[in-house]
Protein backbone atom coordinates (compact mmCIF):
# COMPACT_ATOMS: atom_id res chain seq x y z
CA UNK A 1 0.00 0.00 0.00
CA UNK A 2 1.29 3.58 -1.29
CA UNK A 3 1.52 6.19 1.29
CA UNK A 4 1.32 9.97 0.31
CA UNK A 5 0.31 12.90 1.39
CA UNK A 6 -2.69 13.41 3.61
CA UNK A 7 -6.29 13.43 1.87
CA UNK A 8 -8.41 14.25 4.91
CA UNK A 9 -8.34 17.49 7.13
CA UNK A 10 -8.24 15.23 10.11
CA UNK A 11 -5.13 13.70 9.29
CA UNK A 12 -3.90 16.65 8.52
CA UNK A 13 -4.60 18.66 11.28
CA UNK A 14 -2.89 15.36 13.10
CA UNK A 15 0.13 15.40 11.23
CA UNK A 16 0.72 18.94 12.23
CA UNK A 17 0.47 18.85 15.65
CA UNK A 18 3.84 16.15 15.43
CA UNK A 19 6.78 17.84 15.90
CA UNK A 20 10.06 16.14 13.94
CA UNK A 21 11.77 16.46 17.01
CA UNK A 22 9.63 14.61 18.86
CA UNK A 23 10.73 10.59 19.59
CA UNK A 24 8.39 8.68 16.99
CA UNK A 25 7.07 11.31 15.01
CA UNK A 26 7.48 9.76 11.62
CA UNK A 27 6.55 6.15 12.89
CA UNK A 28 3.25 7.91 13.74
CA UNK A 29 2.84 10.07 10.25
CA UNK A 30 3.63 6.71 9.09
CA UNK A 31 0.57 5.25 10.56
CA UNK A 32 -1.58 7.88 9.99
CA UNK A 33 -1.25 8.14 6.16
CA UNK A 34 -1.02 4.18 6.03
CA UNK A 35 -4.68 4.11 7.75
CA UNK A 36 -5.59 6.99 5.89
CA UNK A 37 -4.71 4.86 2.31
CA UNK A 38 -6.27 1.94 4.45
CA UNK A 39 -9.89 3.59 4.81
CA UNK A 40 -9.33 4.61 0.91
CA UNK A 41 -8.53 1.44 -0.57
CA UNK A 42 -8.35 -1.65 2.14
CA UNK A 43 -5.51 -3.98 1.15
CA UNK A 44 -5.67 -8.08 1.59
CA UNK A 45 -3.41 -9.39 4.33
CA UNK A 46 -3.00 -9.89 7.60
CA UNK A 47 -0.26 -7.89 9.16
CA UNK A 48 -1.78 -5.00 7.09
CA UNK A 49 -5.47 -5.96 9.23
CA UNK A 50 -3.00 -6.37 12.36
CA UNK A 51 -1.81 -3.20 11.69
CA UNK A 52 -4.78 -1.48 11.19
CA UNK A 53 -6.14 -2.70 14.04
CA UNK A 54 -3.13 -1.17 16.03
CA UNK A 55 -3.68 2.21 14.78
CA UNK A 56 -7.54 2.56 15.49
CA UNK A 57 -7.12 0.86 18.77
CA UNK A 58 -4.41 3.33 19.93
CA UNK A 59 -6.88 6.48 18.52
CA UNK A 60 -10.29 5.49 17.80
CA UNK A 61 -11.49 9.07 17.77
CA UNK A 62 -8.96 9.98 14.71
CA UNK A 63 -9.62 6.61 13.40
CA UNK A 64 -13.14 7.37 12.53
CA UNK A 65 -13.39 11.34 11.93
CA UNK A 66 -10.76 9.61 8.95
CA UNK A 67 -13.24 7.44 7.66
CA UNK A 68 -16.11 9.78 7.91
CA UNK A 69 -14.37 12.03 6.28
CA UNK A 70 -13.50 9.73 3.54
CA UNK A 71 -16.66 8.79 2.82
CA UNK A 72 -18.16 11.84 2.64
CA UNK A 73 -15.42 12.69 -0.13
CA UNK A 74 -16.30 9.80 -2.48
CA UNK A 75 -18.64 10.35 -5.04
CA UNK A 76 -22.70 9.78 -4.47
CA UNK A 77 -24.68 7.14 -6.76
CA UNK A 78 -28.09 7.85 -8.02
Amino acid sequence: MKTSLPKTTAAKRALSAFHSSQAGADRMSEDLLFLENWESDPAPGTAAVLRIGQIRRSNPALAAEIRRELLDLRPRRG
